[in-house]
């Protein structure tokens, strides 16, 4: 599995839905994706929230995104991302 990092940002409709049970669908769009979510961080600053999961690739991810987005109006970046030690390994 790879590590993403998920960055929203709630758009002012997305606002207007937060809920614990909304939560809970992001989390059920995630697994049904294939993914697994390790935690969620709410924010301040330019983005109002971080999810960091794990995904078999890179297709699944943009699934989850899109899903997510689609279901709840919050516009996602998502980055790959890998230990300090993978990235040691892979330069040296």
């Amino acid at each position: 599995m790879a590590k993403f990092l998920m960055l929203g940002k709630y758009s002012s409709e997305a606002v207007k839905g937060i809920s614990g049970d909304r939560t809970k669908k992001v989390v059920g769009a995630i697994e049904k994706a294939g993914g697994k979510v390790d935690s969620m961080y709410a924010l301040l600053g330019a983005y109002d929230l971080v999810f960091i999961v794990d995904f078999p690739g890179m297709k699944d991810v943009i699934k989850a995104s899109i899903a997510i987005t689609r279901a709840t109006d919050i516009g996602f970046s998502t980055l790959p991302a890998i230990t300090v030690e993978e990235f040691d390994k892979i330069t040296a």
